[in-house]
């Protein structure tokens, strides 16, 4: 060997270097190979706005783990990398820079609008996944996609003209989330609930024909009350039956409206009566529609009120609000206002509280589409990592709601549908028409939305791959294996992506859903940038390394679970990673000394070098089952273990006699078992920490080019040495037992002692005797005596008891007698001292009396502890002056 180690491990000196090399050499790349068996992860695509964060970085390392873990198992290994377009996000971006020029969106039109997002995309939409990269993620770069790349594009167009056809896809007015400020429909997905503090608003509507007789309904949303096309009460209520049927005068117009039953309402919920309105609310949609009611939208785009709105016309909605309550208090009609903490959906974008509005918008049928994705999780081809999230997946399915799929905005995928200007025919086309089929008229325009980010990327799987083409790709890489994803947007993201490709392949994106949970703050918060207490990912990486916080994301990580963030874990994985580099460099500098076997005959080994190798052997057993398991947290702990304890702490510590003496002729075995050990732990541990790997392993095993496609270890019959594990961890067992009496006499490692082995039994006697120069070095024994009785031992020896066996040390040995009897004699003065201190306080009536019980009870305390105290030093005295 003549490459060596740096003195010290630097990570930013190795980490670009070592990317570049992996880049250059091709190892991330996957082609088609039928001779191999693929394994396919396609990775989320973060927006392209982004800007890598925790979140990110825990998703990505977890994914990079399992695909280097097959890349070394001989997969051919797969990461399909990519970035989504990001509507909402982007366009919001886009238009700040227009403004900050003096750019009105509206003034310069669509295309020119669309000029400006690629030109942003061009320059911003690489920043991501240069980030991912500086997290060692091994993706096939090669092949990075867009959401909005031709493709991509001719993927969407297909799809939603193929649903069209079906009638899976319709235009109608349905309740949308609506946010005023970004005036566009957004997704489920893209409301976030918050508890806002708020209030019921009791009001009283008057019974038609009854003077002096109201209903009483409570609100939170007063101003709604403009739209109300019934009041429901629950059909078995008795407190209402006689209201059913008859009408109510709606306050504040001049309407009037009846009294409907409806199961929906919650008899115990407020006053058991209930306003619908079916333009401004889900569940009333719902109402509306079993009962023929009316659909009333009061609000404008920008969620004032509309010329339906009477006075209160072009108020904002809140202005509104608040006037028409002062209104209904004059009128006599408010009843109470009761404090009410509610939750309410936000506009995760802009933070703006989300208006529901009916309004006309194109959907997806769901219940249908919804069934082969129920029964793909029944019948197990599809399998949540932990299965616990099958119930959320199941409950979301069978209560979902049509899917609005179009976005008032201009980035993203245009809706290839065409209306006619004459006849109003809607033509649903991938080109624009010629003419219209039901009139003939040549005039047609192209509907103005755009669709929901989400509809392009639940395709991700198999648009990635080359569909709608039968390509080659498609057929090998296709179905991928396992997606890895946070709890968070199972919904939106997995359950589409599941749905839609069932209808178009007609098998499930993948096979497995691992999730993750959420990296939390040190206090268990949410990061955000409301608390100001998001960690940046980058910034870990500069001070520490990528190794490091990939180490501390993993490490303790279970699926689905959350885990907090310490700054005093990363340093801890550094130190490991410094733990790592030092005993590589000091294996190295001694297979520099001398010849190294290539192989080595077992026999040959030591029962030491025979228990690492069985240990090591058992790790890659137990290691590739919890890789199997997708318990990714689990097997990084035992290769830390391993390497940390195992390896570090007592092989190491265990074979330095043989390595320092040049005569012992078992000094080649030694070497050949560190360097196979350490290429093994390397090995195992390479996924989780790449760059440190790569760096020791490839000056370590010069005739391996990386790494990266070495193979992974398998588990060995003929390594499995199950007698030598027992008899290393027997005399382990006897060393802890000399370490904890020394340490209890405070003797220090430098003072040595002879030590004497008593053990009648034959098998315990030969486990000492074969392994006596690593148990005199690490027993800090001046001589090892093995023996079956107590013969020729002092009687003052303190011992150590592990199983079948005693551990003698000469008191004499290992403490100077007479420096003792005087330290344990000024110990015992003290404890004179305090006992008469502690008795006086006790056998004081005055203080007994009146001293709170606590204190009492603390001076019995310390009588107790210095009563027990006291005996030890004398037996102690008295042994060493006998």
């Amino acid at each position: 060997m003549n490459k060596e180690l740096a003195k010290t491990y630097d990570p930013k000196g190795i980490e670009d270097r070592l990317y570049e090399k992996w880049m250059n050499k091709k190892y991330f790349h996957a082609e088609v190979d039928r001779s191999k068996k693929p394994f396919t992860i396609v990775m989320p695509p973060p927006n392209v706005t982004g800007q890598l964060h925790m979140g990110h970085a825990l998703d990505n390392t977890m994914q990079d783990i399992l695909i280097r873990y097959k890349r070394m198992q001989g997969y051919n290994a797969l990461w399909q990398p990519g970035t989504d377009h990001a509507a909402i996000a982007t366009e919001v971006k886009v238009i700040e820079k227009l403004r900050e020029q003096g750019i009105d969106k509206d003034e310069i039109g669509r295309e020119e609008f669309l000029k400006h997002a690629w030109e942003w995309k061009e320059e911003y939409g690489g920043k991501i996944i240069n980030q991912l990269k500086k997290m060692g993620s091994s993706a096939d770069w090669d092949r990075e996609r867009f959401t909005m790349d031709e493709g991509c594009s001719k993927a969407v167009e297909e799809v939603f003209i193929k649903l069209y056809e079906k009638g899976y896809i319709y235009k109608g007015s349905r309740i949308i989330n609506w946010c005023p400020v970004c005036q566009t429909s957004i997704s489920d997905a893209e409301v976030e609930h918050v508890d806002q503090d708020g209030f019921f608003w009791h009001i009283n509507y008057p019974i038609v024909g009854e003077e002096g007789k109201f209903v009483e309904i409570a609100t939170t949303r007063p101003e709604t009350l403009l739209g109300d096309t019934a009041v429901a009460v629950n059909p078995e209520d008795e407190r209402y039956k006689d209201l059913i049927g008859k009408m109510l005068k709606l306050p504040l117009t001049d309407r009037e409206i009846p009294v409907i039953a409806d199961s929906y309402v919650d008899k115990e919920f407020g006053t058991g009566c209930v306003k619908i309105t079916p333009a401004h609310d889900p569940n009333d949609f719902e109402v509306g529609k079993r009962h023929n009611l009316p659909e009333i939208n009061i609000m404008n785009d920008d969620a004032t009120i509309n010329e339906l709105g009477g006075k209160y016309a072009n108020m904002e909605r809140y202005a509104a609000r608040k006037a028409m309550v002062e209104d209904l208090k004059e009128l006599g009609l408010l009843v109470k206002v009761v404090p009410h903490t509610h939750n309410v959906g936000t506009h995760d974008r802009c933070k703006t509280t989300v208006e529901p509005m009916i309004k006309q918008q194109w959907f997806v049928r769901m219940e249908e589409m919804a069934k082969p994705a129920i029964e793909a999780i029944k019948n197990g081809s599809l399998k949540f990592v932990p299965e616990r999230f099958d119930k959320i997946y199941l409950h979301w399915l069978e209560n979902i709601r049509d899917w609005c799929i179009s976005r008032q905005l201009w980035w993203g995928h245009r809706i290839p549908a065409y209306y006619c200007d004459e006849c109003g025919e809607i033509v649903v086309s991938g080109s624009q028409p010629e003419k219209c089929p039901k009139c003939g008229c040549t005039h047609l325009t192209q509907d103005e939305d755009t669709l929901d980010t989400w509809f392009s990327s639940a395709l991700w799987p198999f648009s990635t791959l080359g569909w709608p083409d039968k390509t080659e790709d498609l057929d090998y890489f296709f179905p991928t294996d396992v997606l890895v994803t946070g709890y968070d947007i199972i919904f939106f993201w997995v359950i589409r992506m599941v749905f839609s490709s069932l209808e178009q392949t007609g098998k499930v994106p993948f096979h497995h859903v691992l999730i993750h949970g959420l990296i939390r703050d040190s206090q268990g918060r949410k990061m955000s940038k409301s608390l100001g207490n998001g960690i940046d990912p980058l910034e870990i990486i500069d001070q520490y390394g990528a190794d490091a916080l990939r180490l501390t994301l993993i490490t303790g990580n279970a699926p689905g679970n959350d885990m907090r963030f310490y700054m005093e874990r990363v340093e801890a994985s550094r130190n490991f990673a410094n733990k790592v580099w030092n005993a590589s460099r000091f294996i190295m500098m001694n297979l520099e000394k001398a010849e190294v076997p290539s192989s080595m005959e077992l026999s040959q080994l030591t029962s030491a070098d025979k228990w690492i190798l069985s240990k090591v052997n058992t790790l890659a057993g137990d290691v590739t089952e919890n890789m199997d398991k997708y318990e990714l947290g689990i097997a990084v702990q035992k290769v830390y273990d391993f390497i940390w304890e195992e390896f570090c702490d007592w092989y190491i510590e265990m074979v330095k006699p043989r390595l320092y003496n040049d005569d012992d002729n078992t000094k080649s075995a030694a070497l050949w078992t560190l360097k196979t050990v350490l290429g093994n732990a390397l090995k195992l541990l390479h996924p989780f920490m790449p760059f440190i790997t790569e760096e020791i392993f490839c000056t370590l095993q010069e005739e391996e080019e990386s790494i990266m496609i070495s193979e992974w270890p398998q588990f060995r019959n003929d390594w499995d040495f199950k007698e030598d594990e027992t008899a290393v961890e027997t005399i382990k067992e006897a060393v802890r037992g000399i370490r904890n009496v020394r340490t209890g006499m405070n003797v220090p490692p430098s003072k040595k002692a002879k030590v004497y082995v008593v053990s009648e039994k034959q098998e315990i006697r030969d486990i000492f005797e074969n392994g006596k120069v690593f148990f005199a070095t690490l027993g800090y024994a001046s001589d090892v005596e093995i023996q079956t009785d107590k013969t020729g031992i002092a009687d003052d020896a303190v011992s150590a008891v592990i199983p079948d066996a005693v551990i003698y040390m000469p008191f004499a040995e290992l403490v100077d007698i007479e420096k003792e009897v005087e330290r344990l004699k000024k110990e015992e003065e003290r404890l004179t001292k305090e006992l008469a201190r502690v008795n006086g306080m006790l056998g004081n009536e005055r203080f007994v009396s009146k001293a709170p019980a606590s204190k009492i009870e603390e001076e019995k305390a310390k009588l107790a502890r210095y009563t027990d105290m006291m005996a030890q030093v004398q037996e102690r005295l008295a042994q060493l002056v006998k």
